[in-house]
């Protein structure tokens, strides 16, 4: 497998990115809604604590994700599509990166604005804080955090509604050339 991105398909870094991002965001939004749905404190600290760890590990690998697009040509839509389904495919795509930004960051102030530091990524390095403590900017990223959650959520339903579409209505190589291994119909690749 290629490891940059064609016209046809996604390289393998792309993929390893991109699927190591969704299926962490996952268990992040459900991570994130179970632990705050905890009324023992020392579990819910605990979970927090993974919460903070695995979000800064997104926000990392959300940064090496842009560098290596932006580096990287991406395989363009199909020419088929209207252009309603083109402006929701870039407007949902940059609303991803948007939040995939934004949700680690907002979390950021808001443990550095409430008191609890974040401490150290997994046990293995410390990470500072952002600002002293402030009541008034750990509420509002507080809210901010739980609304780009549900914003998440949507975009992602979004996505994949999109991918499903363009496999099984569509029909086309859209799915196919972000799934490792599998072979694409465009560009004379083999399928």
């Amino acid at each position: 497998m290629q490891v940059r991105n064609t016209t046809a398909r996604y390289g393998v870094v792309a993929q390893i990115l991109h699927w190591a991002m969704a299926l962490t965001m996952i268990a992040m939004i459900a991570l994130g809604l179970y632990m705050t749905s905890l009324t023992d404190i020392a579990q819910r600290f605990e979970l927090t604590q993974l919460h903070k760890s695995i979000g800064l590990t997104l926000l990392v690998l959300a940064v090496l994700r842009l560098a290596w697009r932006v580096v990287n040509p991406v395989p363009p839509l199909p020419t088929n599509l209207k252009s309603y389904e083109r402006v929701l495919a870039h407007v949902t795509h940059i609303g991803l990166y948007l939040v995939i930004f934004a949700i680690p960051i907002s979390g950021w102030i808001m443990v550095s604005a409430s008191g609890y530091p974040i401490g150290t990524v997994f046990g293995l390095f410390p990470i500072p804080d952002l600002m002293a403590t402030n009541d008034a900017v750990d509420r509002a990223a507080r809210t901010v955090h739980g609304i780009l959650g549900w914003v998440l959520v949507g975009l992602l339903v979004l996505h994949v509604a999109g991918a499903v579409k363009h496999h099984f209505i569509l029909k086309d190589d859209v799915l196919r050339r972000m799934v490792p291994g599998a072979g694409v119909r465009s560009q004379g690749e083999p399928t």
